[in-house]
C-alpha cells in the first residue's frame, strides 16, 4: 500500500461526516459562483494544490496507485494547470470512467489539442450522458472551434439534466455569452 493510500484511507474515514454538509455539495468561487466541479479531496490537502509539498505528497504516477489516487493527482494537476503531468496521472488509470475521461479531455484541452480532446467527451458521455461536467467541457470546446450551435445544444442538455441554476449550466451559459460578446465586437 503506497504511503499516499494509507493518508487517503485515514482521510477519507474521517471526511465521510463532512461530506454529508449540504455547504460542501456546492462550495462558491471566489466571485460568488457556485463550481461546477468541486474535485475530489484526499489525504495531500493540507499542501497547496500542484506544489512542490503536494507533488511530493501524492508521489510520482506509478502502477501502485489506485485508479481514486490517479484521478485525484491528475484532476487537481489538471485545475492547476499542469495539464501534461495530469495527462501522466489520469492516462494510466485502469479504469476510465467519466471523470477521469473528461479530465483526459480537459487537459488535453488546455494543451491546445481541442479536436484530440473531443472523443475523450464522448466517451465520458457514452459512459455517462448525465455527466454534465463533460457537457460543460464539450460545450467549451465546441465554443473554442466556433461551434456556438454545438454549445447551445450542450447547455440545452444541461438545463434537462439540472435545471438553469445548477452550476454546469451557469459556468456554460456564462461562456456562450463571453463568446457572443466577443462577435459582437468583432
Amino acid at each position: 500500500m503506497t504511503t499516499f493510500t494509507t493518508r487517503f484511507l485515514a482521510y477519507l474515514g474521517a471526511s465521510l461526516l463532512a461530506l454529508a454538509s449540504p455547504a460542501l455539495l456546492s462550495p462558491a468561487l471566489a466571485d460568488g459562483r457556485v463550481a461546477k466541479d468541486t474535485g475530489p479531496q484526499g489525504a495531500c490537502d493540507a499542501y497547496a494544490k500542484g506544489e512542490a509539498a503536494w507533488r511530493g505528497c501524492v508521489g510520482r504516477a506509478g502502477a501502485k496507485m489506485s485508479d481514486e489516487e490517479l484521478f485525484y493527482a491528475g484532476y487537481w494537476l489538471a485545475k492547476s494547470g499542469q495539464y501534461a503531468q495530469a495527462l501522466s496521472y489520469l492516462s494510466r488509470a485502469e479504469r476510465k470512467d467519466e471523470r477521469v475521461l473528461t479530465y483526459i479531455g480537459y487537459a488535453t484541452r488546455k494543451l491546445g489539442h481541442v479536436d484530440e480532446a473531443l472523443p475523450f467527451y464522448a466517451r465520458a458521455l457514452a459512459v455517462n450522458a448525465n455527466y454534465v461536467v463533460a457537457r460543460a467541457y464539450l460545450g467549451e470546446a465546441l465554443l473554442s472551434q466556433g461551434d456556438l450551435g454545438g454549445a447551445q445544444g450542450e447547455l440545452k442538455e444541461i438545463a434537462a439534466r439540472c435545471g438553469v441554476t445548477c452550476p454546469a449550466y451557469v459556468d456554460l451559459d456564462t461562456e456562450i455569452a463571453a463568446y457572443e460578446a466577443r462577435g459582437a465586437k468583432g
